[in-house]
């Protein structure tokens, strides 16, 4: 559709709007499919003999009308930019939606590199980040890497094995009460997994009371990688003292790590803690909180 056209803008904002007059319920709803222009040629443009190479600038700012004009009739109602504006996502279309999907590309292992890039330019409130059957892996890693960002299942969760169902319920129980962290903490990255076999990142309030830190394994395809040395963490208080849990693990399984285990930050910054990651421990979660 020719957004440069303001008949055009209307029209695309009075079908979304008609929508939601006649389903006041209607409680998401997911934007796609403005990325990509093809066979590039405005009547409109041409009409108003203006040149055709001002096409690709007044579509963007046409759909950006209508975001803003819909944006302001319906300024709670939660939208996912999926593909629109300059691009997948950009700063301006983001301002009128309150997440937006990275990539269409789920495979967990994928995701954490993508995760990670896009993390340096978007914050982790606004990452969709969902857990699908794009990949085999165990569901705990999978769930384990969408947590990284706004968590959400794209499954179909009547068909989960027993075990998979308690885990994946308990899951959203850790997420929540950790989702403050991600969503608003300071991020610090703490091992790269392009220069090393394991990804880890961590989470901060500003208070410097309490943490998450994610740990995956990124190659153990071809060998047992693990993570021999500690991970340093970062963005602590060197004189307080942290008490380490490890949460979101799956049922039945026993933690190497000590439960309530107390380090001082100075510890954790400069000697660092090892989450045991291995081939049949390919993710792992730990959540600091400043022991009283």
């Amino acid at each position: 559709l020719d957004l440069s056209n303001p008949e055009v803008q209307q029209f695309v904002y009075g079908v979304i709007d008609s929508l939601l007059i006649k389903n006041p319920t209607l409680a998401f709803l997911k934007w796609d499919c403005n990325a990509v222009i093809y066979n590039a040629h405005s009547k409109y443009l041409e009409k108003k003999k203006m040149p055709q190479s001002r096409l690709y600038v007044d579509y963007v700012n046409g759909l950006y009308s209508v975001l803003k004009k819909l944006r302001a009739k319906y300024p709670t109602l939660p939208m996912m930019l999926c593909s629109g504006g300059g691009g997948r996502v950009d700063y301006e279309a983001l301002k009128y939606f309150t997440e937006y999907w990275p990539s269409d590309d789920t495979d967990p292992l994928e995701r954490i590199f993508i995760q990670w890039e896009n993390s340096y330019f978007f914050p982790s409130i606004a990452s969709c980040n969902h857990v699908t059957d794009w990949s085999k892996v165990p569901l705990k890693f999978r769930v384990d890497v969408a947590m990284m960002g706004k968590l959400g299942f794209d499954i179909v969760v009547s068909k989960l094995p027993e075990k998979d169902l308690v885990f994946a319920k308990q899951a959203v129980l850790n997420y929540k009460s950790v989702s403050d962290l991600i969503s608003h903490g300071d991020l610090y990255r703490l091992s790269d997994p392009h220069e090393n076999n394991v990804a880890s990142l961590m989470y901060i309030d500003s208070g410097k009371t309490r943490s998450v830190v994610f740990t995956y394994l990124t190659s153990n395809r071809y060998a047992t990688s693990s993570t021999i040395d500690p991970i340093k963490l970062k963005g602590l208080n060197p004189k307080t003292k942290y008490m380490v849990n490890e949460i979101n693990s799956y049922p039945g399984t026993v933690s190497p790590i000590t439960a309530g285990s107390a380090y001082s930050g100075e510890y954790l910054m400069s000697v660092g803690i090892n989450p045991r990651i291995d081939r049949d421990r390919t993710s792992v979660i730990l959540e600091l909180k400043a022991a009283p």
